[in-house]
C-alpha cells in the first residue's frame, strides 16, 4: 500500500466516523418547534398528506450510537485503519493461508496412498482415477474439454493418436515438462498453386476426397517441404511433434480450407508445463487419468504421434 493510498483510507474512515457523531449531535437536541406534536415539515402531498417534524426516536438515535461504538472497536481490533493491522492480528491473507495449508494437508493424507506406484498401475486403479479426474476437471478441462476429447488446437487424450508419443514416461514429460510446437508457414514458398496442390496431396494420405491430379503434383512439392517433419509416408514424428497425416486426427480441422491455413500460416501449439503447479504425485495422477482415457477407448499405452 503507497503512502498517499495509506492516509486516503485512514482520512475516509475518520472522515466517516466524524460526520456520524456530528449528525447525532446536531439532530439529538430538541427545538421549540419540536415540542409542538402537531408541527409538520411544510411538504403536503394531495392536498391532505402531510409530514410531520418530530425528531427520531430514542432507540433509533441509540442505535445509531451503537454503530459510532462498533465501528471504533472494529479498527482497532482489526485491519481497516490504513496500515494499522489491528490488536488481533487477523488479516484475510493469513485466513487464506490456513486455509490452503489445511487443505493441502488434506491432499497429502491422499495422495500419500498413490506414492511410488507406477503409472500404468495407477491408471487401473479406480481411486486413483477418480482423484485424476478432479485434477484434470480443475486445470485440464479448460482446453482439452470436460470429457477430455479436445477442442481445435487442442488433442483429444482419448484416442490412441499422440503427437508427442503415449508412452507413460512420454505423457508424464508433456505434462510436467510441457510441450511447444511450430508448423512454419510455408505460404510464401508454396505460392498459392502449390498450396493448392499440397492440400490435395495430404487429403490423399488420410484417405480424404481429393483431386487425384493435384495431389500427385503435391507428392512433389511434399517430398521437398514437408518430409523432414512428417516423414516420407506422413506418418508424422513425436519426437518433433509432428503430426501424423494420415489418419482421422486433425489438430487444426480437415477441411481444405483448415488445411491450407495451416500450411499457408503455420501453427504454433503449446502445452504449459504443469509440474511446477500441480507437483510430481499430481501430475502421475493425471497422466494415469489420462492413459486410463485412451486405453479404454483402445488406445495403447505406447501409442504413436498424432
Amino acid at each position: 500500500m503507497t503512502e498517499g493510498m495509506n492516509w486516503l483510507i485512514i482520512l475516509l474512515a475518520v472522515g466517516n466516523v466524524v460526520g456520524v457523531v456530528w449528525l447525532l449531535l446536531a439532530t439529538a437536541k430538541a427545538r421549540p418547534e419540536d415540542k409542538d406534536a402537531t408541527a409538520t415539515t411544510g411538504h403536503s402531498w394531495d392536498g391532505d398528506l402531510v409530514e410531520y417534524n418530530k425528531p427520531l426516536p430514542r432507540w433509533w438515535l441509540w442505535l445509531f450510537v451503537g454503530t459510532v461504538i462498533f465501528s471504533i472497536v472494529y479498527l482497532v481490533l482489526y485491519p481497516g485503519f490504513g496500515r494499522y493491522e489491528g490488536t488481533l492480528g487477523w488479516n484475510q491473507y493469513k485466513d487464506h493461508a490456513r486455509d490452503v495449508a489445511a487443505a493441502e494437508a488434506r491432499a497429502q493424507e491422499i495422495l500419500a496412498q498413490f506414492r511410488g506406484q507406477p503409472v500404468e498401475q495407477l491408471a487401473a486403479n479406480l481411486e486413483a482415477q477418480a482423484v485424476g479426474r478432479n485434477i484434470f476437471a480443475n486445470n485440464c478441462a479448460t482446453c482439452h474439454g470436460s470429457d477430455a476429447r479436445g477442442n481445435p488446437g487442442f488433442p483429444n487424450l482419448t484416442d490412441a493418436e499422440w503427437l508427442w508419443g503415449g508412452s507413460s514416461e512420454q505423457v508424464l514429460a508433456s505434462i510436467g515438462n510441457g510441450r511447444t510446437a511450430a508448423m512454419p508457414p510455408l505460404g510464401a514458398a508454396l505460392g498459392e498453386a502449390g498450396v493448392t496442390e499440397v492440400v490435395n496431396h495430404v487429403r490423399a494420405l488420410a484417405g480424404l476426397s481429393h483431386d487425384a491430379r493435384a495431389a500427385e503434383a503435391g507428392a512433389a512439392r511434399y517430398a521437398t517441404l514437408c518430409i523432414a517433419c512428417h516423414g516420407p509416408e506422413g506418418k508424422g514424428n513425436p519426437i518433433l511433434g509432428a503430426p501424423d497425416l494420415t489418419n482421422d486426427a486433425w489438430l487444426y480441422g480437415s477441411d481444405p480450407q483448415d488445411i491450407a491455413d495451416s500450411i499457408n500460416y503455420g501453427r504454433n501449439g503449446q502445452m504449459p508445463a504443469q509440474a511446477a503447479i500441480l507437483g510430481e504425485e499430481r501430475v502421475r495422477l493425471v497422466a494415469a487419468y489420462v492413459l486410463h482415457l485412451s486405453q479404454s477407448a483402445g488406445g495403447e499405452s505406447a501409442g504413436g504421434a498424432q
